[in-house]
């Protein structure tokens, strides 16, 4: 029977279903896996249909212009203008093959940008648990599933505990379904009465499960209907729209002012067939029409530096909103912190412990305060075994990098570390006290609860947040006696925990209880014995302070946002450098303050302690309604709809649910608070260097049309043909925009305010730059052009066509920064525009020294003409950086 011939995979028994997909609870082995990959295809849904090259060749000659322009050749060449008309047809195919590879260069970008961001999930094979990508599994692969996993196939649950499934984006039904291993004797069951399935696509609320892959890529439910979860949006972004916009706007008013120069040019007694190939030649030149797909080139390079400095951009639109953000909520742990939690104090019977040692090394003692405590304590010895079996993380050893590491949560990590240091090992304690049943951690219960078997009883044991822990104990543990929890025993508790909180530890408390076995566990978290609790710290990160405060130099504010008491993240805040005495708020203040009272009050916390994760939801809109530009980071399921609403979505790379990282517009692959930094300071550039591209561009094309409309005007002698205008375009709109797109970070980026969402891609500056540069080269050019018409009148349309060639491509030395000297920049810090401005001189040579001067009507110049206009080409640096100079001293 083949693999997939049946019908209802939930119909039968685990011992048919693993019979039937030939496989078994230790997976299918590495070998099979290859055969069933090539044998039933990736496990993906397939795309759209891309367009075809040959159709996004064709379209680069589809603009109306370009078909005038080369139906007003083919007339020039039946009335005998053959070589000018060849040449044009020449340019013209340039062009287009030009721009046909910059938007196919932009398609290739972007589906790069797609195999970044390929998901991955945890199987069985060969009975080892391993982690390979989404689209690699196969029908008999065992998946592991836990809260905020995303299902990577159709599956047959074989083991679960607790689990419930969001099959929202399956079913519309957004209650959570809680799922089961029990086959279901109906036959064509719907989806949303398959319990004992899980479908591609859907998320784990809670619990854990084991299931097995009955169905991938289009078979299964998620494929039927044919959507594409998992991809990166390819909508044109906010920045592309609007340059496509302004184009075809700018565009318009070009083609109008083309034929207005044309018409001025009859007029002046111009023959009209020449005006009209002038002025369509005009227009098609002027027109920036590459903006759109070199913006796109610049972005995706941009995201692909990111991911360099390990930030994963998901959308292109984060890019350009990057540079505005104005408020940074950053977690605490792992991202200000080291995320390396080490326990360095115990309280229980009443003693203090010391614990020596720091981070995931297994190394250190456990030294009492009291010289006459005993170590084997019963309490101290249930607390640690507590700490070791309600856990899930795993300390593990790399020996190649000589190199202790953790598996799993940090919190419970540091636990492990700790029983090790006492001398206990988790796998011989789960032998000893098998595991019964587990309900996992949530940050909205904020603790955890596992039931093992002991002898001829079970043992609960719970750990979580010091209060939730005294909620539910009833006793307390103390020097071999249990005594009632009296509100004085709680208090005496408290102080102790304060203690610890001021010296900036995160305390987790435990409890545990013996219960009969068989016992309902329905109520296995009530009346608690109380054990004592643990003081770990989570180090601050170095690095952390000096990005602090490059923050507050850009105008950013960093806000920290934590589940932690509110003492210890004073502690921490403090340390970093990123309280500077502003409020504090805990969760309980945020959810007794009315939204108003918020919304007036929320740019004034600096930090948010003992915080849900739906709180941090209510704190991005209050921030938003100020007019804040936010970035929020998040790691869990219930963090997706904050991340979702903040204008930028940070998701963790390493500890984030792929429910976080879909809702998110950047992950971290390093979970860095300097890497947040570091990325928004990369969208400021990519931003600016746009606008980079765009002045250069527009200024060039005002100083040619100002210098062609003001000599038709004075009735010189057409300074360009249309051949040559349709060269200085490509020339233009070629590797100097895009080498301009790579400009490093200016000196200073991230010393200025946040740049306003609501500026458009050029600002007052850009403007003024415009028409200031663009008039001055269109001066200096006019003038070089009627000196040589007075003076040697058969080389003035060649120093015409050199002169603006050359003040271009020296503009875009000052195009570099509109602020900073182009001599502190550096002259070789970029590179490539060296080279595309070399490459771009050379082929105005070649073209001006060879058999093709003929074709372009072109005389060459000697070694005076050359230094005449250098000569004048360098007062295009020179007045730019005596206006550059003048506003950095006022």
């Amino acid at each position: 029977m083949n693999i997939l011939d049946f019908k209802f995979p939930y119909f039968y028994s685990q011992k048919e279903i693993f019979e039937l997909l030939n496989s078994s609870p230790q997976g299918i082995s590495q070998e099979e896996a290859i055969q069933r990959l090539s044998l039933y295809g990736y496990n993906e849904i397939e795309e759209e249909r891309r367009i075809p090259v040959l159709k996004l060749l064709l379209s680069q000659f589809l603009n109306i212009l370009v078909l005038i322009l080369l139906l007003a050749s083919l007339i020039s060449l039946y009335l005998g203008e053959k070589i000018e008309a060849l040449a044009i047809i020449s340019i013209i195919l340039i062009a287009g093959l030009l721009g046909f590879l910059q938007e196919y260069q932009a398609e290739r970008s972007l589906k790069a940008l797609k195999k970044l961001i390929l998901p991955f999930t945890r199987v069985i094979r060969n009975g080892k648990t391993v982690e390979i990508p989404v689209r690699e599994v196969v029908p008999g692969d065992i998946v592991i599933l836990e809260a905020g996993d995303k299902v990577p196939a159709d599956a047959r649950l074989i083991e679960a505990s607790d689990l419930a499934v969001d099959e929202a984006i399956l079913t519309g039904e957004s209650y959570p379904v809680e799922k089961s291993i029990a086959p279901l004797l109906e036959e064509d069951l719907p989806p949303h009465r398959q319990t004992n399935m899980v479908f591609m696509g859907t998320s784990v609320l809670r619990g854990k499960a084991k299931a097995i892959v009955t169905s991938t890529g289009k078979k299964t439910e998620f494929g039927k209907i044919a959507l594409l979860l998992q991809k990166v949006e390819e909508r044109k972004t906010l920045l592309q729209v609007n340059l496509e916009r302004a184009s075809k706007q700018l565009g318009f008013y070009i083609v109008i002012l083309a034929f207005g120069i044309g018409s001025i040019g009859i007029l002046k007694g111009h023959p009209l067939s020449e005006m009209f190939l002038w002025s369509v030649a005009l227009a098609v030149a002027m027109i920036p029409e590459a903006l759109p797909a070199v913006t796109t080139i610049s972005l995706a390079l941009g995201v692909k530096r990111m991911a360099l400095k390990k930030a994963l951009i998901r959308r292109l639109s984060a890019v350009e909103t990057l540079g505005s953000v104005t408020i940074i909520c950053s977690d605490k742990t792992g991202t200000l912190t080291k995320n390396e939690m080490t326990v360095k104090r115990i309280y229980c019977d009443d003693v203090e412990l010391e614990i020596t040692g720091v981070g995931y090394e297994p190394k250190g003692e456990i030294l009492p305060t009291k010289d006459n405590f005993d170590l084997s304590s019963e309490t101290l010895q249930l607390l640690l075994t507590n700490a070791l079996l309600c856990n899930h993380a795993e300390l593990l050893y790399n020996p190649d990098e000589n190199h202790w590491y953790i598996k799993g949560d940090p919190t419970e990590g540091a636990l492990i570390v700790l029983g090790a240091k006492a001398g206990l090992k988790k796998e011989a304690l789960m032998r000893k006290y098998p595991l019964i049943y587990e309900i996992p951690f949530s940050s909205e219960r904020m603790k955890m609860t596992t039931v093992h078997s002991m002898e001829n009883q079970w043992i609960v044991f719970s750990k979580g947040a010091l209060e939730k822990i005294l909620e539910a104990s009833r006793f307390l543990l103390l020097n071999l006696e249990i005594h009632p929890l009296t509100e004085e025993l709680k208090e005496k508790i408290h102080l102790k925990a304060q203690e610890f909180y001021e010296k900036g530890f995160r305390v987790l408390a435990m409890g545990y209880k013996t219960i009969p076995r068989d016992s309902s566990l329905e109520k296995v978290e009530e009346d608690l014995i109380f054990l004592g609790f643990v003081g770990m710290i989570d180090p601050a990160r170095e690095e952390v302070k000096e990005a602090i405060r490059h923050c507050y130099t850009a105008g950013i504010k960093p806000i920290m946002i934590t589940g932690d008491h509110k003492i210890t993240a004073t502690a921490i805040g403090k340390e970093i450098g990123l309280y500077k005495g502003g409020l504090i708020l805990t969760g309980e203040d945020l959810r007794r303050l009315k939204e108003d009272d918020l919304q007036k009050k929320v740019t004034e916390v600096e930090i948010f302690a003992r915080v849900l994760p739906e709180d941090k939801l209510k704190i991005v809109r209050a921030l938003q309604r100020q007019g804040q530009v936010v970035a929020m980071t998040g790691d869990g399921v219930n963090d997706a709809p904050a991340l979702k609403q903040a204008d930028i979505g940070i998701a963790m790379g390493i500890t984030g649910t792929e429910v976080a990282k879909e809702a998110s517009e950047m992950v971290l692959l390093e979970e860095n608070f300097v890497t947040i930094v570091k990325a928004i300071e990369e969208g400021r550039t990519i931003f600016a260097n746009i606008r980079k591209f765009l002045v250069y561009l527009l200024t060039g094309n005002l100083a040619t049309v100002l210098a062609l409309t003001i000599a038709l005007i004075l009735d010189f002698p057409l300074p360009l043909t249309a051949l040559q205008i349709l060269f200085i375009n490509l020339l233009m709109d070629g590797t100097p925009a895009i080498a301009l797109g790579v400009e490093p970070p200016e000196p200073g980026i991230m010393k200025r305010a946040p740049r306003s969402p609501k500026e458009g891609i050029l600002d007052r500056d850009s403007i003024l730059f415009i028409a200031s540069m663009g008039s001055f080269i269109a001066l200096l050019i006019l003038t070089l052009y009627y000196f040589y018409l007075q003076k040697n009148p058969h080389l003035a349309n060649s120093v015409f066509f050199a002169g603006i060639i050359t003040f271009r491509l020296v503009n875009a030395l000052n195009c570099r920064s509109l602020r900073e000297s182009f001599f502190k920049l550096g002259f070789f810090s970029n590179k490539w525009l060296i080279l595309a401005l070399g490459t771009s001189f050379l082929l105005m040579q070649a073209v001006m020294y060879s058999p093709l001067s003929e074709i372009f009507s072109l005389n060459p110049l000697g070694w005076k003409d050359w230094l005449l206009l250098l000569l004048i080409a360098s007062f295009i640096l020179i007045v730019d950086e005596i206006k550059k100079n003048f506003f950095q001293r006022n």
